[in-house]
């Protein structure tokens, strides 16, 4: 087998805001912090080394690995007429031993 080399692209600290939107804190998300797992709504053309460099960029951590899952929109009502809630993508992000982030405070 052989190994697969990737350029390294080095995210700019704009990117780094806009691939990152905002922390996810429901029941299921708090119980990942105790696993030392955070979770981020992001953007949807984020990939897996940007999500991993713009947490280690902001929060200064170190970051073991990135889950991705595209959420798909509900349908809904909107005033009686039939619509759809957009998509949306969101990361767990898995950190390493000792480092955590706290996601009630702001950057």
């Amino acid at each position: 087998m052989s190994a697969k080399v990737y350029a390294k692209a080095v995210v700019s600290r704009a990117r780094m805001y806009e691939v990152i939107r905002a922390p996810l804190i429901t029941e299921k998300t708090t119980n990942g912090s105790e696993h030392s797992q955070v979770t981020f709504k992001v953007s949807a053309d984020a990939t897996k080394p940007e999500i991993k460099q713009a947490v280690e960029g902001l929060f200064k951590v170190k970051v073991k690995a990135v889950n991705t899952v595209t959420v798909k929109g509900k349908k809904k009502l909107f005033k009686g007429r039939p619509g759809v809630r957009s998509d949306w993508k969101k990361a767990i992000v898995s950190l390493v031993e000792g480092h955590k982030i706290d996601v009630t405070t702001g950057l």
